[in-house]
């Protein structure tokens, strides 16, 4: 079957479908694509950094097509001639992190999802210590890969297996202990009922491995296993039986606070004490009001469809709303644009929960965006407050809707 390579590319990843049992979704994903694009990734870092001994890391959330196409990746990988570890299950941020942690320090590294797509589709996300690929970046993989004219090492790299999630999570519980400063050092979150809702994805590890260290009580968390038919539903933090579940975990549990992530970890969503969903621009007001304490006047980038209500909260806490074109890169991009030009921007942040914060690389992190809330709530405990009101003054609009135009003209609401 030949391959359409460019009809892979979506923005700055590559998505297509990865398995058959959708009538009328042929693979597209197939495992030769991912060999080529893999090799094509290796030369991409060979000329971008003028290196020919290269490392590299892999990593996958638990779609069925994971374990496969990550074996596909690495035969092209190892047959460049570059070494490559493979961390088995990951979060898509993790991946990034491998790039820039102290004693690991890859010089790219490759994450297999489709965020929050169905089962049978899977998708490649690209790093280096810079962070994400752009799109021209992608299309020139692309390209490169259909070409196929690679001239395979004399000597195939090296393999290794590491759990890398692990070290990424005591990240986290670092970064809370030290923000936290409890009189407890090690247990700031003791006390604290938070449930967690994985959707069967990658972030079951956000339980047993930041939480639980933490001293937090996450009984009651839900669908933490991973399970690539994703059978409770869709693990989106948009998605409105996925935020009504979790919402009701919150209630059934009594938890002061439930978290929601999507199938990689690179969004997320809350939920308030009292089951109000705190996602879109609830989730956005309430990061705001945090680091807008922490950097008065400084300049919020989010999507073009965030609410008024949201700019006059922002306004309101001193901060400049900067409204920008939709993509959770576009957003990203202007908001590093605006701290080049001598402006401060410390957040990037889509309604679709993607959220960047200067201070952790321009990172999209859904874990490291409930990080900076759970030091926040522990901080408001001393002041006998609570997270949640922070956005009290939050003017939301009595309904909306989002409409989009496809290719042609018709809208969906």
């Amino acid at each position: 079957m030949e391959i359409a390579y460019k009809k892979l590319q979506n923005g700055s990843d590559i998505r297509g479908v990865a398995m058959e049992g959708i009538e009328g979704q042929p693979v597209t994903l197939t495992n030769e694509a991912v060999t080529n694009i893999a090799k094509a990734f290796v030369l991409y870092l060979q000329e971008t950094f003028h290196k020919s001994e290269l490392r590299l890391s892999i990593g996958r959330d638990s779609r069925l097509s994971g374990e496969r196409l990550m074996k596909a990746a690495a035969d092209g990988i190892l047959a460049m001639g570059a070494s490559l570890t493979d961390f088995g299950l990951a979060s898509t941020p993790s991946m990034f992190m491998s790039c820039v942690t102290p004693g690991y320090e890859f010089d790219g590294a490759i994450m297999l999802t489709a965020s929050h797509l169905p089962w049978n589709r899977n998708g490649i996300k690209f790093f280096t210590k810079q962070g994400g690929l752009e799109k021209a970046d992608i299309a020139d993989i692309l390209a490169s890969a259909e070409a196929d004219a690679f001239i395979p090492a004399a000597e195939r790299g090296k393999f290794e297996q590491v759990d890398f999630l692990s070290v990424y999570a005591q990240g986290l519980v670092d970064r809370i202990r030290r923000g936290v400063n409890a009189e407890d050092y090690d247990h700031p979150l003791k006390g604290f009922h938070i449930v967690v809702d994985a959707g069967n994805g990658a972030g079951g590890f956000f339980v047993d491995r930041v939480l639980a260290p933490l001293g937090a009580d996450t009984t009651g968390s839900q669908f933490l296993e991973p399970d690539g038919h994703f059978p409770n539903h869709q693990p989106n933090p948009e998605d409105e039986s996925a935020m009504q579940s979790i919402a009701a975990c919150v209630l059934t549990n009594q938890a002061d606070m439930g978290i929601i992530f999507d199938t990689d970890v690179d969004r997320a969503g809350a939920v308030a004490n009292d089951g109000k969903e705190v996602n879109r621009n609830r989730l956005i007001a309430l990061i705001s009001a945090v680091l807008l304490e922490e950097h008065p006047g400084t300049t919020i980038v989010t999507d073009s469809i965030t609410s008024s209500g949201l700019a006059d909260f922002i306004a309101a806490k001193g901060g400049v709303h900067h409204r920008f074109k939709r993509g959770y890169k576009n957003v990203i991009d202007e908001s590093i644009r605006i701290n080049k030009s001598g402006h401060d921007s410390q957040l990037a942040i889509e309604t679709s929960g993607h959220g960047a914060l200067k201070e952790n690389y321009f990172l999209d992190d859904g874990a490291y965006l409930m990080t900076k809330l759970l030091i926040k709530m522990a901080q408001l405990k001393r002041e006998h407050r609570t997270l949640f009101s922070l956005i009290d003054s939050l003017a939301e609009p009595a309904e909306s809707a989002e409409v989009r135009m496809n290719k042609i003209g018709r809208a969906h609401v």
